[in-house]
């Protein structure tokens, strides 16, 4: 990884595609993600790993399914929400977002239980950032 401070800004502007990530930097054994997304993505489990979500542009919503039933919470710009492991949710942007993750390196898009994987969305565990 770059031994450099790495602008987000410029990070996000170096990439166009939607719901696959880039890896930014590591932390220990977590990657640091940041993705552009827009429209929905799939409903999906991590079974092993909390995930974080940080939003740094436009809004992100997530919609989560627990024992007490389905809810979703909206995060604005500048928001933190942390989607606890073995939760089913599915992050969406209507208007398009740029969210940053922070999750254990190897860990794949759609969790480790998920639906139909559409054509649009990435499948990898995160794309090494190129600037």
């Amino acid at each position: 990884m770059n031994s450099e401070p790495i602008s987000l800004d410029t990070a996000l502007a170096s990439f166009d595609a939607l719901w696959s990530p880039r890896i930014v930097t590591r932390v220990n054994d977590y990657d640091v993600r940041i993705a552009k997304v827009e429209g929905e993505h799939v409903w999906h489990v991590h079974d092993t790993t909390d995930e974080f979500f940080l939003v740094i542009e436009g809004e992100l919503h997530i919609s989560l399914r627990e024992p007490d039933g389905e809810r979703t919470v909206r995060l604005p710009r500048g928001a933190v929400f942390t989607v606890p492991r073995g939760t089913e949710h599915k992050p969406y942007a209507p208007s398009g977002a740029a969210i940053l993750m922070f999750e254990p390196t190897g860990t794949p898009t759609v969790g480790d239980r998920h639906e139909d994987v559409p054509d649009h969305v990435d499948v990898t565990t995160g794309h090494v950032l190129s600037t």
